[in-house]
């Protein structure tokens, strides 16, 4: 992982859907970041939750192990592995591990959410990290366009 704005090669990881290490345990590693998005494993305990937040990005989660109750602009549905949910920015929502096991997801944010380092063992390291400003995204993660093309990124 670094913080430097990704090189023009493929990021690639292996067997996403059907093998993502459920004895990680961290509620939350930032797998790869990108000029206009960001991609996170995250894993979430038998009871917990993600957290009721609204971000200024889009996201979207694929469920890839678990089960949980899933609450979108008001809107609740059962999610488990297999299902993709797209939250739109600007979008109240809540995930709630509803199953018997770890409850386990990549999200990608667009743009990019987190600190492009990040790894929070737990949900109250990461709220307490938001809360004190040290997991923003990069910089040039949050650029347009055209600065991007102007840097030399695009």
């Amino acid at each position: 992982m670094t913080s430097e704005p990704p090189k023009h090669k493929m990021a690639y990881f292996p067997n996403m859907v059907n093998a993502l290490p459920s004895g990680s345990g961290e509620f939350r590693r930032v797998l790869w970041t990108g000029v206009y998005s960001q991609v996170v494993l995250m894993t979430i305990p038998v009871g917990g939750d993600i957290g009721e937040e609204i971000h200024t990005v889009d996201q979207a989660l694929t469920f890839t192990s678990g089960k949980a109750k899933a609450t979108v602009g008001g809107e609740e549905k059962d999610v488990e592995a297999g299902d993709l949910v797209v939250v739109p920015a600007g979008t109240k929502h809540q995930f709630v591990n509803s199953g018997p096991t770890p409850l386990i997801l990549y999200t990608i944010y667009s743009p990019a959410e987190h600190k492009a380092t990040s790894v929070h063992k737990t949900k109250e390291e990461g709220d307490e990290l938001e809360e004190a400003g040290k997991d923003e995204p990069p910089e040039w993660s949050q650029k347009s366009k055209k600065e991007n093309k102007e840097a030399g990124l695009v």
